[in-house]
Formats: structure tokens, C-alpha cells, sequence
């Protein structure tokens, strides 16, 4: 993995097999005209509307490996570029997921990239202009990105605040991509496939989800995402009782305050 677990989540993977993902607009086209640029993608939306599953298929059309990071406020340049290691009493070089993604033109996605530290994400500058360069600063080199290395990073604008925001001299290196939770008629395709549901049981997931989604002005910060409209499907489809199914999938995760989860199961109890 180039770094201990415990400090860095991080998934290697040529994908063998094609991801589901049901284009909304343009974004494939984009993505693809993106690449054969060498430019650097930026997709902003909410969480669980299927911005990791989007990167997932298109490594998958693209051909290329993909090396997923999940940031975190801990993340150092290190975690990213490397570091040096004890191993076996000698000290060893171990590539960081940046440096293994840049080797192997592979596609490097940072998932969520205003969690990490923002001394971390000036690393990636050099990566995104013209240059396309890498400076590994304790060996003293600087790694050329091959044309088929891609650097990807996505962003919930929703939860963005004075302390975690991503500053304009990083956003301004990308291109954006703008995703949202799909259409009702995609919503419901997506939910069944993925679930194995009828359709009429993912038209009520969808028919919930909308109306959760309407309760902003109630105070709710986080949308009901497509990603739990999939898992309260997931339940119901192995047996649990399509209320309790929502209950633990859409109202415990989404809302902790009382007046909010009340209306949430009031919604159940209607849809449902």
C-alpha cells in the first residue's frame, strides 16, 4: 500500500470490471476531454451522490489504474509523497500514494480534499500546471508526470466553512465538475440496480428521499444521499420491515436532532 494503514486510507486498483454509474449530463465527455488535455478535474457536489463511483468508472473507460486517497486533517506531504521507514533495522525510501499514482500514470483521486491540512495540498501544485512535476524534496528529485497521470480531487462545497475551505490558488488549477443528486427517473434506475429491489419500492426510497431533502428550511444540514436511499433498499430487499429499514438508514445518519428525526419518521410513516 506504500504507507502503514493506520495512517493513510488508501485503495490501489487496475478495475477489471465496469462500475455502474448512469451519466446525468455532460460529465463524461468532459472528464474525457480533461484527460487527453492533461487536466486536473475538481468534482464538487453533495455527500453520496456518486463522485467516487463516477472516478471508478472512468478509470475503468480510460484503462488506467486508480489510486484513491481519503483525506483527513492529519495528512501530511509525507503521507503523500513519502517517507523514509524502518524496516528490518535498515531505513528505507517508501513512496507515498502521489508518487506510486505519478510512476504508474495512474489516476490519483484525494476524496475529500478539504479535510486534509492546507500545508498538504500545496504538494499537488506543481502537478496541476504545465509543468506536471513532483519535487520529492528529502531525495532531492523531481518526477516527471508521464501523459496518462491524472490527479482528481472532490469536495462537499455544502460543508464548507472559514476553517475548511479550499483556497483559490488550489481551486483555480482545476476544472470543475458539478454534481448533484441525480433525477427522479435515474434516482429510481440507480436505487433498484444497485439494490435488487422492485420498482415500485425504489419509486418510495426516491419519493422519501425527495421529501427529506425539502426539510433544509427544518434545519437539516445533510441531504438524504442516494448512497442511503441504496442501503435502506439494501434492508428491505433481505427481509427488514421497509419503516425500520429507512429509520436506521436515512434518519439515524442523517439528523441527531429530535424535532428532525421526528419529521423524518413522519415521512416514513407516510411514504411507507
Amino acid at each position: 500500500m506504500g504507507l502503514e494503514l493506520d495512517r493513510i486510507q488508501v485503495e490501489k486498483a487496475l478495475i477489471e470490471e465496469e462500475p455502474y454509474y448512469l451519466p446525468v449530463g455532460n460529465e463524461v465527455e468532459v472528464f474525457t476531454a480533461a484527460y487527453k488535455n492533461r487536466l486536473p478535474v475538481m468534482l464538487k457536489g453533495p455527500t453520496g451522490c456518486g463522485k467516487t463511483r463516477f472516478v471508478q468508472h472512468m478509470a475503468y473507460r480510460l484503462g488506467r489504474p486508480l489510486i484513491t486517497v481519503a483525506c483527513h486533517d492529519d495528512l501530511t506531504a509525507s503521507d503523500l509523497v513519502g517517507r523514509y521507514l524502518i524496516q528490518g533495522g535498515d531505513t528505507v525510501w517508501v513512496d507515498g500514494p502521489l508518487t506510486e499514482a505519478v510512476k504508474l500514470g495512474a489516476i490519483c483521486y484525494l476524496d475529500e480534499i478539504v479535510e486534509a491540512r492546507k500545508d498538504t495540498t500545496v504538494v499537488i501544485h506543481p502537478l496541476t500546471d504545465d509543468r506536471r512535476i513532483l519535487p520529492i524534496e528529502k531525495l532531492g528529485r523531481v518526477l516527471k508526470a508521464p501523459p496518462e497521470f491524472m490527479l482528481v480531487i472532490s469536495y462537499n462545497p455544502g460543508y464548507q466553512s472559514l476553517l475548511k475551505n479550499l483556497k483559490h490558488s488550489t481551486r483555480q488549477r482545476f476544472v470543475a465538475i458539478e454534481f448533484t443528486f441525480p433525477p427522479r427517473r435515474l434516482e429510481v434506475e440507480i436505487v433498484a440496480h444497485e439494490s435488487g429491489v422492485d420498482r415500485a419500492t425504489a419509486e418510495a426510497l426516491v419519493t422519501l428521499g425527495e421529501q427529506i431533502r425539502n426539510l433544509t428550511d427544518r434545519g437539516l444540514e445533510e441531504p438524504a444521499s442516494t448512497r442511503l436511499l441504496v442501503y435502506a433498499a439494501q434492508l428491505i430487499k433481505t427481509g427488514v420491515e421497509p419503516r425500520l429499514a429507512c429509520e436506521v438508514a436515512l434518519c439515524g445518519p442523517i439528523a441527531d436532532e429530535p424535532e428532525i428525526q421526528r419529521a423524518i419518521r413522519e415521512l416514513i410513516s407516510t411514504v411507507f
